[in-house]
């Protein structure tokens, strides 16, 4: 025997243990065709004492072994495995070197395969694998050490390669705790074929019984898909008391995203299973998935806190989760409060909770908390606070976190650098966004689909053309995001050349999906260009509705709303449910329609497919039947939302608004203040178009104030039109000039061209003469301005002025809109011009509309007021302009088809003249008849000769 004084070995350095640390050993040493050794020679190693004796029972093991090693081979053996348990690497690599000057070759086979599980157990996989290349006989062990070490390693192919190499060498058996490594291996790739020839090696073994072999099969067959396989060997299990066997079957459903399942599982071990365990607890907890299983997640609580597993950290931590994932935050934040330690995870869970609940602002505060506690956040904590600031849209907090995360070098991060252009992107914030983008160390295909995303969705759309194009030359892969959000940016452009190249491009790659066929529908529908949007409809084989309710909106886009409405019905036929998204877009295409029969069908449809009366349907529901006159199913259906928010009061404070009801506007903004409900630009935009359209000029006045000082919101150009709206209105043209003249902004045509309509109405003309000569210079191009300024000189007998402009208007190719009314009778919507003869009825529509003004002249005095013709010709033809107006063409028609007594709902795309105004109310009080129009201005309901806007519109 003889004393090895020259070689000690170490151990890990950590703030337990501190042990010198000699250098690597040469790699010759690895080699087993270079060992040269005396097989009688026995070697005793001298280890250093520890410096600190506080070791754990491993370190304790391990240097309790080194210090009893003898020259056995069993006893090198058992040091491997102990220096490979407990990820010593750097004393397995010294023990490996002092092997191979102690034993000869024949004896290191043995060895050899420990080698190979000791550096498989320490993750050096390249030297596990030249030991166990360099073995020129390979023992069994060796061979499912190496399997173990490529599985534990991330090479699920390379273990099964190396299966199948052994099964084709002669005699070499698999070792029983092989099979659930080599079964994981199949679960990781996905490989169910290799998992099902294994089962069948397991039968014939006969250890298909063995309760480890049951539980890896279990998780092999759930991770490939096949659940029905791993419930019938959890059903065909006879022994049922193993908690793991449990366990691995409610894993399965509930990794699988079946959470029913799972709960059942969970339920029936609870009455005839063995005692829960906390992974059981966590399993049950983690398939609790939203707000309808809050109460079976208390019951599970309730069940952890009896079995004394409630106090366990990830019990604890999977408590959270849970609570976040139903909405109850508060719950969420007690159990963080009652436990006495947090890790990461905790602080974690309930950051990603609060964003995930909409609490943007409590996710700051806490992230601020967590540092504070000496808590230092992770990639998770990071992205999640990072995502909050962007969603609440503060730029300041965002910016704020960017310099903590370059102050804490997290900054080159990929995850935290893609959610930092999110942000960016949600505060519309390009600038910043781009410089994040080019200041990351590396780039994947989230962080160029998030870049040109947030080019494309803050109105950047060249910027994002250009970003695809460096895409498109890098040959770098694109996915069906980045398509859609750079095919968005085409739609905005309007740019049908570009729209083509980019078809063209995905063709050429092979990239079109039924996804991305049902993005080109929508984006050619948005240039216009039906008949590529149509092609592209049919030729898709498998339309989803996503399909359908592209080309439901392109057709309603491009003004073919009968169509989308037969898509619609077309769709419902084939059998595919319509989700929200179809039903917002359809019951918006009736509203414009004025189709209320459709609408009513729609709202029924909805109701039978179950679908709750909340959120955006809600909202479409109320504005469809606003839209078709129908106010008071809108007022029923507003009732009935259980869950009222800001989107629906805004949208029954419109209803009430459009068809003249201001009080009540104002009395339902009062409501939903006192309902703690804030309201938005948009909500004050309803109201005070609400005021206006009633008259409420003090009202108006006050809550521009409002918004202005109380909520702090600046006012669009929208809200200054409505305010000299309501002043014109009430013949306040001085001081609505003045209101112009002081605003912040510079005034827009639209603010124009209200002031110009109160100039008109009372006869202002010098006031007037500014506002249209302003709007001519603002919008030369603008049929609708000029068209306005045109009627303007022509009520004042400017006819010089009048052909100056419309001459104007012919040099610039601009023709104004014809009048058209349409009104849906039958189920079909039968649309008129003026003076419209298409209309297969045209003779006794025509016939009916002469009968109907005759009886007006006899028995209510009607004269047509030819002053509204404003036309420099003589009166006879001016009566048969008047007399030829496509609402009056509508009102004839609905008189024909429809029973006496029935209300006839009519819509016109332009304003209706004062003539036609007192026509309606005449045939109402005659024909004893109540109509329902909707001009371009609001709502008239006409009945017994009187209409609803008091004359005032």
């Amino acid at each position: 025997m003889c004393s090895v004084s020259a070689i000690s070995i170490s151990f890990p350095t950590c703030s337990r243990l501190h042990c010198s640390v000699p250098t690597e050993p040469s790699k010759s040493n690895l080699k087993l065709s270079r060992i040269r050794t005396n097989p009688s020679l026995h070697c005793h190693v001298r280890v250093p004492p520890p410096r600190n004796r506080k070791l754990t029972s491993c370190d304790g093991g391990l240097i309790e072994a080194f210090q009893r090693l003898d020259g056995s081979i069993e006893a090198y053996a058992y040091v491997l495995e102990l220096c490979g348990k407990s990820r010593a690497i750097s004393q397995g690599r010294q023990l490996h070197s002092l092997i191979f000057k102690t034993f000869p070759a024949i004896e290191l086979e043995f060895l050899a395969g420990k080698l190979v599980f000791m550096y498989g157990k320490c993750g050096s996989l390249d030297e596990a694998e030249k030991v166990f290349d360099e073995m020129r006989h390979r023992t069994a062990f060796a061979w499912n050490a190496m399997i173990g070490a490529y599985v534990s390693n991330g090479e699920p192919a390379s273990a099964l390669s190396v299966y199948r190499n052994m099964r084709s060498s002669e005699g070499v058996p698999v070792h029983l705790h092989s099979f659930p490594v080599l079964l994981k291996a199949c679960a990781n790739l996905g490989d169910i074929r290799t998992g099902t020839e294994l089962h069948s090696l397991l039968v014939k073994l006969q250890y298909q019984s063995t309760d480890f072999i049951v539980n890896a099969l279990i998780s092999m067959y759930a991770k490939n898909g096949d659940l029905s396989a791993a419930r019938r060997l959890f059903d065909g299990s006879v022994e049922k008391g193993d908690v793991v066997l449990w366990n691995s079957i409610m894993s399965s459903y509930s990794t699988s995203g079946q959470s029913l399942e799972t709960l059942q599982l969970f339920r029936y071990m609870q009455m005839n299973g063995p005692p829960s365990n906390t992974y059981t607890i966590v399993s049950a907890l983690t398939a609790c998935e939203g707000f309808s299983f809050a109460k079976l997640g208390k019951e599970i609580h309730a069940a952890a806190l009896k079995s004394s597993h409630c106090f366990q950290v990830f019990v604890c931590n999977a408590l959270i989760a849970m609570y976040t994932r139903c909405g109850k935050m508060l719950e969420a934040g007690r159990i963080f409060r009652l436990m006495d330690n947090h890790d990461v995870v905790t602080c974690n869970s309930l950051i990603k909770g609060y964003v995930q609940n909409l609490m943007y602002r409590e996710a700051f505060e806490f992230f601020c908390d967590m540092i504070a506690a000496g808590h230092k956040p992770d990639e998770v904590s990071l992205t999640s606070v990072i995502a909050a600031s962007g969603r609440l849209g503060n730029l300041l907090v965002g910016m704020g976190l960017h310099a903590y995360v370059i102050k804490h070098g997290w900054d080159s991060n990929l995850q935290v650098g893609n959610t930092l252009i999110d942000m960016y992107s949600k505060c519309n914030h390009t600038s910043y966004m781009g410089c994040a983008f080019l200041m990351m160390h590396e780039k994947d295909l989230i962080s160029w689909t998030t870049v040109i995303a947030g080019y494309a969705q803050n109105d950047c759309h060249v910027e994002a053309l250009e970003l695809f194009r460096d895409v498109a030359k890098k040959s770098m892969k694109t996915d069906e995001m980045m398509l859609g959000s750079i095919l968005r940016a085409c739609s905005a452009l309007k740019s049908m050349p570009i729209v083509k190249e980019i078809h063209c491009h995905i063709l050429r790659k092979g990239l079109l999906d039924t996804v991305i066929q049902n993005e080109l529908i929508d984006v050619y529908g948005k240039c216009g260009n039906m008949g590529y949007a149509t092609r592209i409809f049919e030729s898709i084989k498998g339309k989803d509705v996503v399909s359908w309710t592209s080309m439901v909106s392109s057709s309603a886009h491009n003004g073919n709303e009968n169509e989308a409405v037969e898509l619609f019905r077309r769709m419902v036929e084939t059998g595919l449910a319509a989700d929200s998204i179809a039903l917002s877009s359809i019951l918006s295409t009736v509203a414009n329609l004025f189709a209320l029969m459709k609408g009513r069908e729609i709202h029924g449809y909805l109701l039978r497919k179950g679908f709750c009366l909340e959120g955006s349907i809600a909202v479409a529901v109320v504005d469809m039947y606003a839209c078709c006159g129908d106010l008071q199913s809108a007022n029923a259906v507003f009732d009935r939302i259980e869950r009222k928010g800001l989107l629906q009061y805004t949208s029954m404070i419109n209803a009430y608004g459009m068809h003249g009801w201001g009080k009540a506007s104002v009395e339902l903004f009062n409501k939903m203040r006192q309902q703690n409900v804030s309201p938005d630009h948009v909500s004050f935009l309803a109201l005070l178009y609400a005021c206006s359209h009633a008259g409420l000029l003090d009202e108006g006045r006050r809550f521009l104030k409002i918004m202005e000082h109380e909520y702090k919101l600046e006012p669009w150009p929208e809200h200054y039109v409505c305010l000299v709206d309501i002043l014109g209105r009430a013949n306040c043209v001085l001081e609505a000039f003045e209101f112009v003249k002081m605003m912040k902004t510079e005034p827009t045509t639209e603010v124009w061209c209200a002031l110009l309509a109160a100039c008109r109405s009372h006869s202002e003309k010098e006031i007037g003469e500014i506002a249209a000569q302003r709007l001519i210079e603002l919008e030369p191009k603008n049929p609708g301005n000029l068209v306005l300024v045109s009627n303007v000189f022509a009520e004042q007998g400017r006819w010089d002025d009048v052909a100056n402009v419309r001459e104007k208007m012919k040099a610039n190719g601009l023709e104004k809109h014809p009048g058209c009314s349409w009104i849906e009778i039958g189920g079909k919507v039968h649309r008129f011009t003026a003076r419209d003869k298409s209309h297969p009825e045209t003779k006794v529509i025509y016939e009916k509309l002469s009968e109907v003004t005759r009886k007006l002249e006899r028995e209510a005095g009607y004269r047509a007021n030819t002053k509204y013709v404003l036309h420099n010709v003589d009166e006879g033809v001016k009566v048969q302009v008047l007399h030829g107006h496509s609402e009056r063409l509508a009102i004839a028609y609905g008189l024909l088809r429809t029973p006496d007594r029935a209300c006839l709902r009519i819509t016109k795309n332009l304003r209706v003249c004062s003539d036609c105004h007192t026509f309606c109310k005449l045939v109402s009080k005659l024909f004893r008849r109540d109509i329902v129009m909707r001009d371009a201005n609001r709502f008239h309901h006409f009945e017994s000769g009187l209409c609803s806007c008091g004359d005032s519109w």
